[in-house]
């Protein structure tokens, strides 16, 4: 079982950035698909992005295109959300999450379902 913990969270002001990581324990040689995920108070929890652990291509939210760029260690298990531009719709509780599989799809990377591996979260904040 994959574990993940998130670290990176914080306060900043919009048009500001902020580099949040996940590190991941339990990887075995099997393909996985690890992903961003944030949830804003009142909302439902909404996929960000997506990147393939074996193969690095990665998909976005149409919200954060441009502005958000996942990336990954693979020698330390680690990942990455690299996020510039921020807005203050950007402030939400954001989450890793990981399932098997090499390759991340548009048609499933948003699905809460599909990942089995979850991690606690950590709070990001962009102030006006």
């Amino acid at each position: 079982q994959v574990q993940v913990v998130e670290s990176g969270g914080g306060l900043v002001q919009a048009g500001g950035s902020l580099r949040l990581s996940c590190t991941a324990s339990g990887l075995t040689t099997d393909g996985y698909a690890m992903a961003w995920f944030r949830q804003a108070p009142g909302k439902e929890r909404e996929g960000v992005s997506c990147i393939s652990w074996t193969f690095g291509s990665a998909v976005y939210a149409a919200s954060v295109k441009g502005r958000f760029t996942i990336s990954k260690d693979n020698a330390k298990n680690t990942l990455y959300l690299q996020m510039n531009s921020l807005k203050p719709e950007d402030t939400a509780m954001y989450y890793c999450a990981a399932r098997r599989s090499t390759f991340c799809s548009a048609s499933w990377f948003q699905l809460l379902d599909e990942y089995n591996s979850w991690g606690q979260g950590t709070q990001v904040t962009v102030s006006s």
